[in-house]
């Protein structure tokens, strides 16, 4: 593999579900080696953020999944009770190997993942992002915590520049619905000189 050079070229660009679904279903079995030796921070470093926000019995949605890189970052930061959902059955079956999470399971795209307050926080990381899920997953993230709840997620280099992701985070604050209690800018894709915002709301 030669660095610097893109992970996939279907990634970071709009196209349909069934698209986005057939490239993680592809790219399952090679994913965690691929990511980690292109040096992929944003699950860690959401993972830190939460820490002191949130107590370690809190029940925690790993919003897609994936392979459970997130889940195995938010483990290490002392949280134990993590369910974990995507969109990519691939992905979920090398997720389910890890024993990382209380429950898994197939995830429909554009639905809210859950009842208000069945959670006390929902981990999105590197997921409402372009060419993963479109800006409106906001929306049905925060939709499905209740007063109080946390959302963390977070928005890769080629999002920050596409202002439809932006106006739907700062809508939120805006209205008064939701408080931003982090915005930090930091290391996503080493290899890429990529970075991420990693993003904390509070449900108001």
């Amino acid at each position: 593999m030669n660095k610097k050079t893109p992970l996939r070229p279907q990634l970071w660009s709009d196209r349909p579900v069934e698209e986005t679904i057939s490239v993680y279903d592809d790219w399952a079995q090679n994913y965690d080696d691929e990511i980690t030796e292109r040096g992929y921070r944003t699950p860690a470093r959401i993972a830190r953020a939460m820490q002191g926000r949130l107590n370690p019995e809190a029940e925690i949605l790993d919003f897609g999944c994936g392979t459970g890189i997130s889940g195995r970052a938010l483990t290490g930061a002392g949280f134990a009770t993590i369910d974990g959902t995507d969109i990519s059955p691939r992905m979920l079956e090398i997720a389910r190997g890890k024993k990382l999470y209380r429950k898994l399971w197939l995830g429909e795209a554009g639905a809210v993942p859950a009842e208000p307050g069945t959670y006390d926080a929902i981990v999105a990381a590197g997921v409402v992002s372009l060419g993963a899920a479109p800006p409106e997953t906001l929306d049905h993230l925060m939709e499905a915590l209740a007063p109080g709840g946390l959302l963390a997620l977070s928005f890769n280099d080629p999002t920050i520049a596409d202002d439809r992701y932006g106006a739907r985070l700062d809508g939120w604050v805006a209205d008064k619905r939701a408080e931003l209690l982090l915005r930090e800018h930091g290391p996503h894709l080493d290899d890429l000189d990529m970075g991420a915002d990693v993003i904390i709301l509070r449900r108001l």
